[in-house]
C-alpha cells in the first residue's frame, strides 16, 4: 500500500514520525502496516493510534479534534491554507526543543529530518557554516527569528 503523499512532511518515514505498524487505527479501525509516532493533540490519547490516511484526508482530524502541529509553531505571515494543511492533515514530529515548524520566503517549507551537529556535518556538510550562524542568530535574537531561504 503506498503511503499518503504529504507535501510538508515529504518523507516521515525516514524522520522518524511514521513507523511500520500492525496497530489498528482508531480511526479507522484497520490495519494499514503503518502508524504516526509524532505527537497529536487531541483529548483523547491518540500516541501511536493513527495511520497515516486518516492524517492526510483529515478524517482523525474531524473524528476527534486531532492536530498534529500547534498553529503556534508558526510565525506571523504564513499562509492560513498551508497552517491549517500541517496542522490537521500533515504528521509533525518529535522534539526536545519544543515546536516550530521551519518556514522560508513568507511559507511553511517542508520538515525533512531532525538533525543535531552530527546529522548536519555527516549529511549537510556544504551548508554547515550557513545552519551554525541561524541557529545563534535565532538563539540569541529577541525580534522574529530569520529564516535561511
Amino acid at each position: 500500500m503506498t503511503l499518503p503523499a504529504f507535501r510538508y512532511h515529504p518523507d516521515p518515514i525516514a524522520s522518524g514520525s511514521i513507523i511500520p505498524s500492525d496497530v489498528e487505527c482508531r480511526a479507522c479501525g484497520l490495519k494499514r502496516g503503518y502508524i504516526c509516532t509524532a505527537p497529536v493533540y487531541a483529548e483523547e490519547d491518540l500516541e501511536d493510534a493513527l495511520c497515516p490516511w486518516c492524517i492526510a484526508d483529515g478524517s482523525a482530524n474531524r473524528k476527534f479534534a486531532a492536530t498534529f502541529v500547534d498553529s503556534e509553531a508558526f510565525p506571523d505571515g504564513i499562509p492560513d491554507d498551508a497552517v491549517q494543511e500541517i496542522s490537521e492533515r500533515t504528521p509533525g514530529f518529535n522534539s526536545w526543543q519544543g515546536g516550530h515548524w521551519p518556514v522560508c520566503c513568507r511559507d511553511a517549507a517542508a520538515f525533512v529530518t531532525p538533525a543535531g551537529i552530527a546529522e548536519i556535518r555527516r549529511d549537510y556538510y556544504e551548508v554547515e557554516g550557513q545552519l551554525m550562524t541561524l541557529i545563534v542568530q535565532e538563539n540569541t535574537s529577541r525580534e522574529e527569528p530569520r529564516r535561511a531561504c
